[in-house]
């Protein structure tokens, strides 16, 4: 079905009503994340009414609705995709066999850490951002966030449910543990370390939304391709949310880009000292954000080489970006891939079996779609006539996960000494002075229409509403 029923408890489009026992074990979930979601979402917004969109609809042509809602009250639910008849496995050992309604035995373990792990990064970012509010640049940006925390609150439902389906105990075991690990947590922190970081500012905010985001998408877009029918249905559907998650990030950055320019044309000056003191965000501070949260998030896609990535195409469990629209045997067998190591120095390619080398195909995939967006801020500094360009850093950069971890690589892509990185490390990633300058231009402005100076507003409003719309009601 496409329309989702909002007079059950937990609205779905998936008949909940008929399965009694599971429809319990999802009420008695429901107030663990509720609790949740009052200790360790948006501090301070439990009474706004916030401008937000719901889904009603999985219909491409029409699938949410827009209204004022208080956050404890918005209505979190399980939304599938229709399903598609005679679908089939479209990969690995498995291809051509219709695609899987339940769970089979043999891959129960790696299918169960696949929704796992995939289902710990959404309350995390969450966790990462519930200060953020606090330090909103306007109205319209304070909605964007809290729209972002919403729907990740919805996509730890997505697999929820899919634990509680699918895997009985364990899965409701699973799906009580997610609430238990909190971002940065000593004892007992996520399970990736990109969601145990601070987002301490809105400069992060964006970034994080335009690059983790962005890792997200292709994770989706790999899961949606499964053989496991009831993940690709679900994770399509998130893909829907997902993609303004990522608006909020390439829009965000590009604003603060623009405000930047204007004032460095305004004083006729790139002097970062003399920007920083009209108070704006510098270039070269915006650069080394970019440099961080690239490399933090490039590691999100694991080793480089990887016998999990080569089990789970094999079973037919996760495939590539954009599976079906690729012109090969979709089986991989004696296809080779490069990966990067070093030798004598210098980085060197090497050819290793693609099944092996699954994580870096999805990294490279995600690189040539972050610069894209990285190209379109440069537009914005081109357009302003300033000679300066952003550029993403070489992927052996910064990296902490597989051959490159620990590796010293500059962000153009030559390996260093440790003392040479020593010497440059502040010049290629945010230190203490960067973001506690950042920090101090974080001050709430939340009358409508009105914007921190360090930042443009945005071209246009929320659902064609003004830009000076009151998005959110502080009452």
């Amino acid at each position: 079905m496409s329309s989702i029923d909002y007079t059950d408890k937990i609205p779905n489009n998936v008949d909940l009503s008929q399965d009694k026992a599971l429809q319990r074990a999802l009420e008695h979930w429901q107030p663990n994340y509720l609790q949740w979601w009052r200790d360790l979402g948006p501090e301070g917004s439990q009474s706004f009414d916030v401008y937000l969109r719901t889904a009603v609809s999985v219909d491409p042509q029409g699938w949410a609705q827009f209204g004022y809602v208080k956050m404890p009250e918005y209505r979190w639910g399980i939304f599938l995709n229709p399903r598609e008849e005679g679908r089939q496995v479209n990969f690995g050992e498995h291809k051509g066999e219709a695609a899987w309604q339940d769970v089979p035995g043999e891959h129960r373990a790696n299918l169960r850490r696949i929704i796992v792990t995939q289902g710990d990064t959404e309350p995390a970012s969450v966790e990462q951002q519930r200060h953020l509010g606090l330090t909103a640049p306007s109205q319209y940006d304070l909605r964007n966030l809290f729209q972002v925390n919403v729907e990740e609150g919805r996509h730890l439902w997505a697999m929820v449910y899919l634990l509680h389906k699918h895997f009985g105990r364990d899965g409701r075991e699973e799906a009580d543990a997610m609430l238990q690990r909190h971002s940065g947590d000593a004892d007992h922190p996520r399970i990736l370390g990109a969601f145990n970081e601070k987002t301490p500012d809105w400069l992060s905010f964006y970034m994080f939304t335009y690059f983790t985001d962005r890792d997200g998408k292709f994770q989706l877009c790999a899961l949606a391709e499964s053989g496991f029918d009831p993940l690709a249905r679900t994770t399509k559907f998130m893909l829907t949310e997902e993609a303004h998650h990522m608006f909020v990030g390439e829009s965000g950055v590009s604003r603060v880009i623009a405000r930047t320019c204007e004032v460095m044309n305004q004083l006729r000056t790139d002097d970062p000292a003399k920007v920083r003191a009209a108070g704006v965000i510098d270039l070269g501070t915006i650069q080394r954000y970019l440099n961080f949260h690239f490399s933090v998030t490039i590691d999100l896609f694991g080793a480089d080489e990887s016998s999990n990535a080569a089990i789970f195409y094999n079973a037919g469990l996760k495939g590539r970006f954009e599976e079906t629209k690729r012109d090969d045997d979709h089986r991989l067998q004696g296809r080779t891939y490069k990966v990067l190591a070093v030798q004598d120095g210098q980085l060197v390619e090497r050819e290793v079996s693609m099944l092996n080398a699954l994580n870096e195909v999805l990294r490279d995939d995600f690189i040539k779609d972050s610069i894209a967006g990285v190209n379109r801020w440069n537009k914005v500094i081109e357009k302003a006539g300033l000679p300066f360009r952003l550029v993403a850093p070489h992927k052996a950069f910064n990296r902490k996960i597989g051959t490159l971890a620990g590796v010293r690589v500059s962000p153009d892509g030559r390996v260093v000494s440790e003392a040479e990185w020593a010497a440059h490390e502040r010049q290629w990633l945010p230190g203490a002075e960067d973001r506690a300058f950042v920090a101090s231009l974080m001050g709430r402005v939340v009358e409508p229409g009105k914007f921190a100076n360090w930042i443009a507003p945005p071209v246009m409003g929320i659902n064609r509403q003004p830009v000076d719309f009151e998005y959110v009601r502080f009452n």
